[in-house]
Parts: C-alpha cells; structure tokens; sequence
C-alpha cells in the first residue's frame, strides 16, 4: 500500500472484512453481502473503492439471466500497510482488535501482553522468530478448516514518562 487512496480503502472495518473474505477465494456482490450481513449496495461500493484502488479485482465473470455477475479477488497475496505516522492511529492494529472484540467465545483463544526489557540484538532475533512462526502459520493453512487469526504487535513502546497523580480516582478519595 502505497497511495493515498489505497490507504483511505484499507481504513474501514468492512473493506478490511470484505478483503479478508475474498482471501478464501472470488465471490461476486451478492455473496459477499450475504456472507457479510451487508446490503447488496453497501457491499457494491466497498468493492468498487477496493477495485478502484487497485486493492481487488474482477477474476472472472458469468452470464446470469442477462446480468453480468463479476467474481472479485485480491489483487496480491499480502497486503503491507506502513507504519502509522506519529500520532496517527495504526489501522490495522484498530482492524485486529474489532475482529478480535467480535469474535465467538473459544477456550482456546490465546491474548496475551507481555512486558520485557531486552536488548537490541534480542529484540531482532524475536522478530525474526516471530515472523518465522507467522510465515509457518500461513503454510499450515487448509482452506477446508476454520479460520485463524494471529496478530502480532512487537515493539518498544514510548517511555511513559512521570506518572501524574493529581488525579487520584481511588476509591478512598472524600469528594
């Protein structure tokens, strides 16, 4: 992702769905409303905005009863989105978190944050590691099973400085 207007498609939950959906292969208009819970309208001009931005297209196309059904699919195997710019909001980690807010209810389900203080070197060889196992996870994919997710966000946060506390909210504090 590149231009401006690639970026501005791929900032909205539905077209970040939608490109998820088409990932598990071509679907035309009405398929992708349906499976989305969409009107067929919404879901035809999130699709033109991803179409236009180069993000999706038109794989294949059949009569049907005179109409023309167009199958879209992504129009590149991954999307890399850049780093946010300071102060600006990371679109994909906001995307990663609705998905993760709505998914089902699951045992399984692993979150987890973790805080650790290592060294540049440790911090490249995790990073590493970390994409070889999200690399190791996309092999492993079996288009018959269940759907996945794996979000990964390693960083070095920004030294939260002096901590204020004037504003006491404790429940001890006589108003």
């Amino acid at each position: 992702m590149t231009t401006d207007e690639q970026l501005r498609a791929v900032n909205n939950l539905v077209r970040h769905r939608i490109i998820r959906l088409l990932r598990d292969g071509p679907a035309t208009i009405t398929q992708i409303a349906q499976k989305l819970d969409l009107l067929k309208g919404s879901s035809s001009y999130h699709v033109r905005l991803l179409e236009r931005a180069g993000i999706v297209h038109v794989v294949s196309t059949r009569k049907v009863r005179g109409v023309t059904e167009r199958y879209y699919a992504p129009a590149s195997r991954a999307i890399r989105l850049p780093d946010p710019a300071p102060g600006t909001p990371d679109v994909l980690m906001r995307h990663v978190l609705a998905d993760l807010e709505a998914a089902p209810a699951d045992p399984h389900r692993l979150v987890r944050l973790q805080h650790s203080r290592i060294g540049a070197a440790r911090f490249a060889e995790f990073t590493e590691r970390l994409e070889a196992l999200m690399d190791e996870l996309g092999e492993a994919a079996t288009p018959e099973e269940g759907e996945v997710a794996l979000a990964v966000a390693f960083f070095r946060p920004k030294d939260p400085g002096p901590v204020n506390d004037t504003d006491n909210t404790d429940e001890d504090t006589q108003l």
